[in-house]
């Protein structure tokens, strides 16, 4: 008889599932009533609770603090009604937090510090050759890239497009062009280097929520 999926399998699917659904109807709100302040709340305050939580678990003030200053700026334009005009508002958040990714990912590429794919990898892998830390490096540089070249193309697509071009970019485009990543570096890593040990995604990504910054050294 068919093994039935493990229970991590379903929670992945699960988050999967609630994350489109949250997607689909961040977009609706964004195209057709993005200045009222139930929009301004159900768009930002899943998103701010996340990250607080974040930094909370990790004991991370700097970024405890950023998220008060936030939440006092979405408390004063939820109490004013909405917001005249919050099209901005939106696209610097987009931005805001792919900048923080970027900046997350580049403050482990200073010298003495293990870069962050790298620190995941010791955690996945049962040995990490020179080889794997080299390649990992550079993936770190590329996630850089990457969510640097996502900025540029939302303000562009910002000033140039319509609203609803930018809101499907950046709500339903912007989780695809993430995976698309994920997927394409997976593919070329197994082409590139088939001697390196494989592991599952739900490895990764539990490598991922219990990893602190600076906690594993070369």
């Amino acid at each position: 008889m068919p093994h039935a999926p493990a229970p991590s399998v379903w929670r992945l699917a699960g988050t999967g599932a609630a994350l489109a659904a949250y997607a689909l109807v961040s977009h609706l709100l964004m195209v057709h009533a993005p200045d009222r302040a139930w929009s301004v709340a159900a768009l930002f305050g899943p998103l701010w609770a996340a990250v607080a939580l974040g930094a909370w678990l990790r004991r991370h003030w700097p970024t405890l603090a950023a998220c008060a200053a936030v939440f006092v700026v979405l408390a004063a334009v939820v109490a004013r009604g909405g917001a005249g005009d919050i099209h901005l508002m939106y696209v610097l958040q987009h931005a805001g937090l792919h900048a923080a990714l970027a900046w997350a990912f580049t403050v482990t590429l200073r010298p003495g510090q293990v870069p962050l794919i790298t620190a995941l990898a010791v955690r996945v892998h049962l040995t990490v050759t020179p080889a794997m830390r080299d390649y990992t490096r550079r993936l770190t540089q590329a996630w850089v890239a990457y969510f640097i070249a996502m900025i540029g193309f939302s303000l562009a697509l910002y000033m140039l497009a319509p609203w609803a071009w930018w809101s499907l970019f950046c709500n339903v485009a912007t989780p695809l062009a993430a995976l698309a990543f994920f997927a394409a570096e997976h593919g070329w890593r197994r082409l590139r280097h088939p001697e390196f040990e494989r592991v599952s995604p739900m490895r990764v990504w539990q490598a991922w929520r219990q990893w602190q910054p600076g906690a594993t050294s070369r």
